[in-house]
């Protein structure tokens, strides 16, 4: 697993765009930049619609006053899913960015996989919450359990952020 003072790894992750999917490269997306990244096991699963993307729509502008510049959500479905995930929570809305790593580019460069074939959840990432500054791990918070929103909830990167 990605650990702090790392830099973050080269990859490609894919966003909707006006003219539909678009790829983004994270280090296009952190360079100079400080940016709050957080990944949940799937769009649409339970913890992720009702607890993990909620606690960082109410701590955006918390966030943002600390010095975020942006907040990125990952997760393993496609593109075309975080889009209506996105409208469905009222991310997009708030200025979260919803990208998809359907590919597990990004998960697995970071240690941070997820397989669970018996909920159906194949090449996804495990919950975890992690602030960035110019491409650099400055705050982890990784979950022991993926059903499990605490040290991942946008309060506890807050807390962390000091």
């Amino acid at each position: 697993m990605i650990s702090v003072g790392e830099a973050l790894p080269e990859a490609t992750l894919t966003r909707m765009g006006a003219e539909g999917p678009e790829q983004v490269s994270m280090a296009e997306l952190t360079k100079g930049r400080t940016v709050a990244i957080f990944a949940v096991p799937g769009a649409f699963t339970p913890t992720c619609h009702s607890a993990h993307v909620p606690s960082f729509i109410r701590n955006k502008d918390a966030l943002a006053a600390k010095g975020v510049d942006e907040i990125l959500c990952i997760a393993g479905n496609d593109p075309f899913v975080m889009q209506a995930w996105s409208e469905a929570t009222g991310a997009g809305a708030a200025g979260i960015t919803m990208l998809s790593d359907a590919e597990c580019g990004f998960t697995d460069a970071i240690g941070m996989r997820l397989d669970a074939p018996a909920a159906g959840l194949i090449g996804r990432s495990l919950r975890y919450a992690m602030l960035a500054r110019d491409g650099k791990v400055e705050v982890m918070n990784a979950e022991d359990n993926p059903g499990q929103c605490e040290l991942s909830a946008g309060e506890a990167l807050l807390e962390a952020m000091g």
